[in-house]
Protein backbone atom coordinates (compact mmCIF):
# COMPACT_ATOMS: atom_id res chain seq x y z
CA UNK A 1 0.00 0.00 0.00
CA UNK A 2 1.38 3.42 -0.91
CA UNK A 3 1.37 5.93 1.93
CA UNK A 4 -0.27 9.31 1.56
CA UNK A 5 2.33 11.89 0.56
CA UNK A 6 3.38 14.34 3.32
CA UNK A 7 1.98 17.22 1.27
CA UNK A 8 -1.46 15.60 1.09
CA UNK A 9 -1.70 13.73 4.38
CA UNK A 10 -4.32 15.17 6.78
CA UNK A 11 -3.04 17.04 9.82
CA UNK A 12 -6.34 18.36 11.24
CA UNK A 13 -9.80 17.12 12.17
CA UNK A 14 -11.05 19.51 9.49
CA UNK A 15 -9.02 17.65 6.85
CA UNK A 16 -10.56 14.30 7.83
CA UNK A 17 -14.10 15.68 7.92
CA UNK A 18 -13.65 17.42 4.56
CA UNK A 19 -12.36 14.19 2.98
CA UNK A 20 -15.43 12.30 4.19
CA UNK A 21 -17.78 15.05 3.03
CA UNK A 22 -16.12 14.90 -0.39
CA UNK A 23 -17.01 11.21 -0.62
CA UNK A 24 -13.83 9.48 0.54
CA UNK A 25 -13.88 6.24 2.54
CA UNK A 26 -12.52 7.32 5.94
CA UNK A 27 -11.51 5.13 8.88
CA UNK A 28 -10.27 6.81 12.06
CA UNK A 29 -8.84 5.39 15.29
CA UNK A 30 -7.41 7.20 18.30
CA UNK A 31 -4.87 6.76 21.06
CA UNK A 32 -4.53 9.09 24.08
CA UNK A 33 -1.56 10.19 26.18
CA UNK A 34 -0.92 12.58 29.05
CA UNK A 35 2.82 13.32 28.90
CA UNK A 36 5.08 15.20 31.32
CA UNK A 37 6.97 17.91 29.44
CA UNK A 38 9.78 20.32 30.29
CA UNK A 39 9.16 23.66 28.56
CA UNK A 40 12.24 25.83 28.01
CA UNK A 41 10.49 29.18 28.24
CA UNK A 42 13.33 31.69 28.11
CA UNK A 43 14.56 32.45 31.61
CA UNK A 44 11.46 30.83 33.16
CA UNK A 45 11.42 27.11 32.29
CA UNK A 46 8.49 25.14 33.68
CA UNK A 47 7.11 21.62 33.85
CA UNK A 48 3.66 20.72 32.58
CA UNK A 49 1.47 17.91 31.30
CA UNK A 50 0.20 17.90 27.73
CA UNK A 51 -2.99 16.11 26.68
CA UNK A 52 -2.40 14.41 23.32
CA UNK A 53 -4.71 12.51 20.99
CA UNK A 54 -3.08 10.46 18.23
CA UNK A 55 -5.31 10.08 15.18
CA UNK A 56 -4.54 7.38 12.64
CA UNK A 57 -6.42 5.47 9.97
CA UNK A 58 -7.00 5.52 6.24
CA UNK A 59 -8.57 7.77 3.61
CA UNK A 60 -9.48 5.75 0.51
CA UNK A 61 -7.05 3.06 1.78
CA UNK A 62 -4.14 5.54 2.07
CA UNK A 63 -2.80 5.58 5.66
CA UNK A 64 -2.45 8.77 7.68
CA UNK A 65 -1.37 9.66 11.20
CA UNK A 66 -1.13 12.88 13.16
CA UNK A 67 -1.43 14.04 16.72
CA UNK A 68 -3.30 16.92 18.31
CA UNK A 69 -2.55 18.64 21.63
CA UNK A 70 -5.80 19.47 23.42
CA UNK A 71 -4.52 21.21 26.55
CA UNK A 72 -1.51 21.95 28.72
CA UNK A 73 -1.69 21.79 32.49
CA UNK A 74 0.76 22.83 35.20
CA UNK A 75 0.96 22.02 38.92
CA UNK A 76 1.50 25.77 39.52
CA UNK A 77 0.26 29.09 38.17
CA UNK A 78 2.47 29.26 35.08
CA UNK A 79 -0.32 27.89 32.86
CA UNK A 80 -3.76 26.30 33.19
CA UNK A 81 -3.97 24.17 36.32
CA UNK A 82 -3.87 20.41 35.74
CA UNK A 83 -7.35 19.86 37.16
CA UNK A 84 -8.75 22.50 34.78
CA UNK A 85 -6.71 21.28 31.81
CA UNK A 86 -8.29 17.83 31.70
CA UNK A 87 -11.76 19.41 31.61
CA UNK A 88 -10.75 21.83 28.86
CA UNK A 89 -9.08 19.04 26.86
CA UNK A 90 -12.28 16.98 26.97
CA UNK A 91 -14.43 19.94 25.93
CA UNK A 92 -12.32 20.45 22.81
CA UNK A 93 -12.23 16.68 22.20
CA UNK A 94 -16.01 16.35 22.41
CA UNK A 95 -16.34 19.22 19.96
CA UNK A 96 -14.11 17.32 17.51
CA UNK A 97 -16.21 14.19 18.00
CA UNK A 98 -19.28 16.20 17.06
CA UNK A 99 -17.56 17.44 13.90
CA UNK A 100 -16.55 13.92 12.90
CA UNK A 101 -20.05 12.57 13.58
CA UNK A 102 -21.59 15.39 11.55
CA UNK A 103 -19.40 14.34 8.62
CA UNK A 104 -20.55 10.73 8.99
CA UNK A 105 -17.37 9.34 10.56
CA UNK A 106 -17.86 6.75 13.30
CA UNK A 107 -15.29 6.83 16.09
CA UNK A 108 -15.04 5.49 19.63
CA UNK A 109 -15.62 8.41 22.00
CA UNK A 110 -12.90 7.99 24.59
CA UNK A 111 -12.04 10.92 26.88
CA UNK A 112 -8.96 12.01 28.79
CA UNK A 113 -8.69 10.96 32.44
CA UNK A 114 -6.10 11.81 35.07
CA UNK A 115 -4.01 9.01 36.54
CA UNK A 116 -2.82 8.93 40.15
CA UNK A 117 0.43 10.71 39.29
CA UNK A 118 -1.46 13.76 38.03
CA UNK A 119 -4.40 13.71 40.46
CA UNK A 120 -2.10 14.56 43.37
CA UNK A 121 -1.77 18.09 41.99
CA UNK A 122 -5.51 18.72 42.30
CA UNK A 123 -4.99 19.97 45.85
CA UNK A 124 -2.80 22.84 44.73
CA UNK A 125 -4.23 26.32 44.41
CA UNK A 126 -5.59 27.15 40.98
CA UNK A 127 -4.72 30.28 39.01
CA UNK A 128 -6.54 33.49 39.83
CA UNK A 129 -7.76 33.93 36.25
CA UNK A 130 -10.29 31.26 35.23
CA UNK A 131 -9.60 29.29 32.05
CA UNK A 132 -12.16 28.82 29.30
CA UNK A 133 -12.25 27.27 25.86
CA UNK A 134 -12.40 29.40 22.74
CA UNK A 135 -15.91 28.09 21.85
CA UNK A 136 -17.05 29.16 25.33
CA UNK A 137 -15.76 32.68 24.69
CA UNK A 138 -17.61 32.69 21.38
CA UNK A 139 -20.73 31.57 23.25
CA UNK A 140 -20.44 34.49 25.67
CA UNK A 141 -20.18 36.91 22.74
CA UNK A 142 -23.21 35.32 21.07
CA UNK A 143 -25.12 35.86 24.32
CA UNK A 144 -24.45 39.60 24.05
CA UNK A 145 -21.28 40.01 26.12
CA UNK A 146 -18.91 42.68 24.80
CA UNK A 147 -15.43 41.24 24.61
CA UNK A 148 -11.89 42.01 23.51
CA UNK A 149 -9.17 39.41 23.10
CA UNK A 150 -5.39 39.84 23.14
CA UNK A 151 -3.30 37.08 21.58
CA UNK A 152 0.36 36.24 22.14
CA UNK A 153 1.93 33.66 19.82
CA UNK A 154 5.24 31.97 20.54
CA UNK A 155 7.41 29.00 19.70
CA UNK A 156 7.93 26.91 22.85
CA UNK A 157 10.83 24.43 22.77
CA UNK A 158 10.18 21.47 25.04
CA UNK A 159 11.23 17.95 25.93
CA UNK A 160 8.54 15.27 26.26
CA UNK A 161 9.11 12.33 28.60
CA UNK A 162 7.64 8.91 27.86
CA UNK A 163 8.74 5.30 28.34
CA UNK A 164 12.09 6.44 29.79
CA UNK A 165 12.80 8.35 26.58
CA UNK A 166 13.06 12.05 25.79
CA UNK A 167 11.54 13.63 22.69
CA UNK A 168 12.46 17.23 21.75
CA UNK A 169 9.43 19.06 20.35
CA UNK A 170 8.71 22.69 19.53
CA UNK A 171 5.14 23.82 20.15
CA UNK A 172 3.42 26.64 18.29
CA UNK A 173 1.55 28.08 21.24
CA UNK A 174 -0.98 30.83 21.76
CA UNK A 175 -2.15 32.59 24.92
CA UNK A 176 -5.48 34.41 24.62
CA UNK A 177 -6.54 36.90 27.26
CA UNK A 178 -10.24 37.82 27.03
CA UNK A 179 -11.69 40.81 28.84
CA UNK A 180 -15.43 40.76 29.48
CA UNK A 181 -16.48 43.76 31.54
CA UNK A 182 -14.52 43.54 34.79
CA UNK A 183 -13.66 39.88 34.31
CA UNK A 184 -10.60 38.40 32.63
CA UNK A 185 -10.42 34.91 31.14
CA UNK A 186 -7.47 32.99 29.78
CA UNK A 187 -7.32 30.49 26.95
CA UNK A 188 -4.23 28.54 26.03
CA UNK A 189 -4.03 26.67 22.72
CA UNK A 190 -1.35 24.56 21.13
CA UNK A 191 -1.89 25.11 17.41
CA UNK A 192 0.68 22.58 16.17
CA UNK A 193 4.15 21.21 16.88
CA UNK A 194 7.17 19.72 15.17
CA UNK A 195 10.19 17.61 16.07
CA UNK A 196 12.89 20.08 17.06
CA UNK A 197 15.68 18.15 15.35
CA UNK A 198 13.61 18.02 12.14
CA UNK A 199 12.71 21.70 11.98
CA UNK A 200 13.85 22.14 8.38
CA UNK A 201 11.47 19.42 7.17
CA UNK A 202 8.57 19.82 9.61
CA UNK A 203 8.42 23.48 10.70
CA UNK A 204 6.88 24.88 7.46
CA UNK A 205 4.05 22.38 7.59
CA UNK A 206 3.47 23.00 11.30
CA UNK A 207 3.18 26.74 10.56
CA UNK A 208 0.60 26.07 7.83
CA UNK A 209 -1.47 23.90 10.18
CA UNK A 210 -1.28 26.46 13.01
CA UNK A 211 -2.21 29.38 10.77
CA UNK A 212 -5.15 27.47 9.27
CA UNK A 213 -6.48 26.90 12.80
CA UNK A 214 -5.93 30.55 13.71
CA UNK A 215 -7.79 31.68 10.59
CA UNK A 216 -10.86 29.66 11.61
CA UNK A 217 -10.76 31.21 15.10
CA UNK A 218 -10.51 34.75 13.71
CA UNK A 219 -13.49 34.09 11.44
CA UNK A 220 -15.50 33.00 14.48
CA UNK A 221 -14.43 36.12 16.38
CA UNK A 222 -15.49 38.33 13.49
CA UNK A 223 -18.82 36.54 13.20
CA UNK A 224 -19.77 37.19 16.85
CA UNK A 225 -18.15 40.63 17.18
CA UNK A 226 -15.16 39.84 19.42
CA UNK A 227 -12.60 42.63 19.14
CA UNK A 228 -9.16 41.27 18.23
CA UNK A 229 -6.09 41.74 16.06
CA UNK A 230 -5.15 38.97 13.67
CA UNK A 231 -1.73 37.41 14.12
CA UNK A 232 -0.10 34.46 12.42
CA UNK A 233 3.06 32.43 12.82
CA UNK A 234 5.93 33.39 10.54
Amino acid sequence: MEATSPAMSPMRITDIANAKTAGADVVVETRFEILPVDFHHGSSPFQAYIFLAHYHGTIDAAPFAFRKCYARGCPNNLCTHVSQAVTIANRYLQRDYQRLNAAGIEIEKELFSLDDMVVKFDRLQEADQPSMTIPELVGLAQAGKKMSVDLVLEYLPAVEHFANQKNAQTFLSGELTARVGQKTYRCHRCFSCFATDRSVEEKPRAINVANARLELIFKEFERVGIRHQQQFFQ
